[in-house]
């Protein structure tokens, strides 16, 4: 017994996606696939910008911040799960399931911050762009990546100290990693007033960080609808375009997921969301800013002939 964390149990058992043994090779396979290039694009993104001078502008380091936090949300989740497809029991102390969910945490947030803040940067962009470059200033952009990795972290010590609160009374987590909602689903105690707290803290992450990037989105094509010419219209809206997908992508599964009661969707659905925005949006955001960026692209090329 920890007497520290007053849990009944000291480890928890992490029922995977399936425990259909047919199926362990298959999907090992294919989320090993899908981790490789989650690995390769935003690795590979994150450095183009940085060794590309025409992309060194805020945009863009936005963007390679993106990068990154997807990098390391998709590592604290899918290595573990590989490894659970072909262990034969999947064993995770309670230190390390409380810390998998901490780090977890602190980079899912920090995604919602992010993207509002390029929201941000395409509004001042598009809807005042004789002074963005004076609003967008170094010092700025510095700043306000600083304050979305902060509340990250601020987020992430809130949620996960109240899950150190609770007691556990069973050990298996029927689901393929330690998340608020299954863990809750073990403890023996009461669990109301931390469903609820964790609902609002959810609640505001999600409703907020989301209706600020409606809001911009809304004067962003305010703006765009009074620009003369088709040409300037449709360059305006491709800058664009791939930030919406990507917002549109990880709000939905996220709000699916979270901004509801614990009882409203069955196991496999709350696994089809969690796999959605863990593994496939971070593996799909660089494909969309480099495939639908025609600035990236250009950079891309010019970096590989000089290479090759």
């Amino acid at each position: 017994m920890a007497v520290g964390n007053q849990s009944m149990v000291t480890e928890f058992i992490l029922g995977g996606l399936t425990n259909r043994p047919e199926l362990q090779l298959p999907l090992f396979l294919l989320f090993l696939g899908i981790y490789l290039v989650t690995m390769i694009g935003n690795v590979g993104l994150f450095v183009l910008i940085c060794l590309s001078p025409q992309l060194h502008s805020p945009m863009y380091f936005f963007l390679s911040n993106l990068s990154l936090v997807d990098l390391c949300y998709s590592s604290v989740i899918t290595p573990k799960m590989l490894v659970n497809f072909v262990a034969e029991q999947n064993l995770l102390s309670y230190a390390s399931c409380l810390s998998q969910l901490y780090f977890f945490l602190v980079f899912v947030i920090a995604e919602c911050y992010m993207l509002t803040v390029m929201a941000y940067d395409r509004y001042v962009a598009i809807c005042s762009p004789l002074l963005y470059s004076a609003i967008m200033s170094q010092s700025l952009c510095a700043l306000l990546v600083a304050l979305v990795y902060a509340m990250g972290i601020i987020g992430a010590t809130i949620e996960t100290g109240l899950m150190l609160q609770l007691s556990y009374c069973e050990q298996l987590i029927r689901h393929y990693f330690c998340d608020i909602l299954p863990l809750m689903k073990l403890s023996c105690s009461s669990t109301y007033d931390i469903e609820l707290t964790v609902f609002l803290l959810a609640g505001f992450n999600i409703i907020v960080t989301g209706a600020t990037v409606l809001v911009s989105y809304a004067f962003i094509v305010s703006s765009i609808l009074r620009i003369s010419t088709t040409a300037g219209r449709a360059k305006a809206f491709s800058t664009c375009s791939s930030h919406l997908a990507a917002v549109g992508m990880f709000y939905g599964s996220t709000a699916f997921m979270y901004l509801k009661p614990s009882t409203a969707t069955s196991l496999a659905q709350e696994n089809m969301a969690s796999i959605f925005y863990t593994t496939v949006i971070p593996m799909l955001n660089p494909l969309i800013y480099s495939l639908r960026n025609k600035e990236v692209k250009d950079a891309m090329h010019k970096m590989l002939r000089k290479k090759f």
